[in-house]
This record gives C-alpha cells, structure tokens and sequence, in this order.
C-alpha cells in the first residue's frame, strides 16, 4: 500500500540533488532543506527564482524541484515556457485522516474542463502510479448521481462528461469507473480520483487539507519528463514534498 511513509523509505539515501522555490518565507524553507538533508532524502538547492528552477531542471542541473511558496503563476509560467507545454495538468498525493493515500486531480483551477483533458490526466496519473509498482483504479467524478439526469442541464453534461471519459480510459486499458459523485466511495477504493472539473478538484483538496487534516505531499506536474512537484504556500513544512520528489526522480 502506498503510504506517506513508504515514500519517504523510498526516498531515503537518494543521493540526489533537489530544487526549492524560496518566495516570502525564507526561514521555511532552510527548516525544510535541514529536514530532507538531515533525513537523507536529498541535498536541496535554495531557488529565489521561478524560471532558473525550471531552467535548471529542464537542463539536469538538479534532479527534481519543488515550487516551495514561489507565487504559483510565475512558478508554472516558467514551466509551461521551459518545458514548452500549452498547460500544466498536475495531480496531489493526499491521504485523509484514517485513510488510505490516493491521487487527486485536477487541482489546478483551469485544468480537467474536457473530456479529453480528463482522459488525459488519467492516462498520465496512471502511468505515475505504475511508477510506484500501483496498477491504479480510476475514478471520474462528476456533479452528481446517474439518477440525478434531468434535474439541471449543467449536471446533465457533468455526468455525461464522466461517463464518456470513462468509456474512452477503459478502451485504452486503464482500469477505470464512473463513480458519480460519491468521493465517499472513491476515496476508499480508487488510486487515481479524477474531479469534474479543476474548480471542484480544488475546492475537495483544500477541504481535506485544510479542514480535514488530510497529508498533502504536493502535486507532480504530470505532462513534463522531469519531476516537479508543486505546493501549496499554507503547507507548514516542504519535507514531505521533497521526499516525494526524492522518490520519483530516483525511478527516471
């Protein structure tokens, strides 16, 4: 079973060379830099500027970076414009109180909108998780239940949209369900939770996090051939995210 702890075992004694993104709270950032060296999860490299830490992990520079609470748009700014992609679709570790750890997506408020993105992101969070020796289950949510069809057309097209990207992930092999709207259900059985949309995905990650406790390791750019993980500027330690940048960068 894939555990915050299992990743950071993973981690451990890497050898590698992290990036972090240092924005306001440089203090955070040496705590979490001690905290990863002083673990063995990495020796990580202070970065007060977005697009050197992208540049520097597009050119093997470092082996994985961590945005750290760089502001959010220059950070994927300068991915997009590194790493040469039209949007950056990125998927969070979480793992609720209790519970057990799965993918959540999309977190980023303008990703996940079409039934091809969303096919996408599945196909990519997919392809990570068989990184961690995990054939996932996918589930695509969507605003509401089968039965709900017919109550408002907005809910129509979110439930079909669910069940068409469904449809196509199972063509393609992916071990997928249309599990509705019932996250109750797809957070106990599914390893890759694919929200309706990037608004509503982002709303159930803060709500977990924020309010409900939950572990939030951070959130691999998925669509770019390097590791870059990106957090949230609230999280109060960047260790468990260079752990899991640790983790990934050392199975390239």
């Amino acid at each position: 079973m894939l555990t915050a702890e299992s990743i950071r075992l993973r981690a451990q004694r890497s050898g590698l060379r992290i990036g972090l993104g240092v924005g306001t709270d440089v203090e955070k950032a040496k705590r979490a830099k001690l905290e990863a060296e002083d673990l063995g999860f990495a020796d990580v490299l202070l970065y007060n500027d977005a697009k050197r830490l992208a540049e520097d992990l597009l050119n093997d520079r470092i082996d994985a970076a961590v945005r750290g609470d760089i502001d959010s748009n220059r950070a994927m700014e300068a991915v997009r414009r590194s790493f040469q992609v039209n949007r950056v679709l990125r998927a969070a570790f979480m793992q609720p109180r209790g519970g057990r750890m799965f993918l959540l997506a999309p977190v980023g408020i303008d990703e996940g909108w079409t039934i091809a993105e969303k096919v996408e992101i599945a196909r990519l969070s997919a392809r990570l998780m068989r990184r961690l020796d995990i054939e996932p289950e996918v589930g695509f949510m969507s605003g509401g239940r089968t039965s709900d069809k017919g109550r408002m057309a907005e809910i129509d097209r979110s439930i079909e949209a669910a069940e068409a990207a469904t449809e196509i992930a199972v063509s393609e092999g992916i071990r997928a369900r249309d599990v509705q709207v019932l996250i109750e259900n797809a957070a106990k059985e599914c390893d890759v939770i694919i929200a309706p949309d990037g608004v509503s995905g982002n709303l159930i990650f803060r709500t977990l996090h924020f309010l409900g406790g939950a572990a939030a390791l951070g959130a691999p750019v998925l669509n770019i051939d390097r590791v870059y993980i990106d957090t949230s500027r609230a999280k109060t330690s960047y260790g468990d995210s260079i752990a899991l940048a640790s983790a990934l960068a050392s199975m390239r």
